[in-house]
């Protein structure tokens, strides 16, 4: 049997000043939802289209109590987390559609 993998994501729009905390089991498939405004609400209003950090886990569980710690956390939190993977705030869209 196949192990279900999970994500928690933190997406921005293009001037970073936006953050949004998510979690999904198809990485890909919700950042291709973001940029092209297909998911109504919070994220199409604000144009967070940019995934600059994500953590993978094979428990749902985990994942969703990760990214309720995440949320909870203050902004310089995460900026924090996304400087420690991503310290350009590159998109990682290209990288995972490799």
């Amino acid at each position: 049997m196949q192990n279900k993998q999970y994500f928690v994501y933190i997406a921005t729009n293009k001037a970073n000043t936006v953050l949004y905390t998510g979690v999904t089991n198809n990485l890909i498939k919700r950042c291709y939802q973001h940029k092209t405004k297909t998911l109504a609400g919070f994220t199409a209003k604000y144009n967070v289209s940019k995934i600059v950090y994500f953590e993978e886990s094979n428990e749902i569980l985990e994942a969703l109590k990760r990214e309720k710690q995440i949320k909870a956390g203050s902004r310089q939190k995460k900026i924090d987390l996304i400087n420690q993977l991503n310290p350009t705030w590159k998109d990682l869209y290209e990288d995972l559609i490799k």
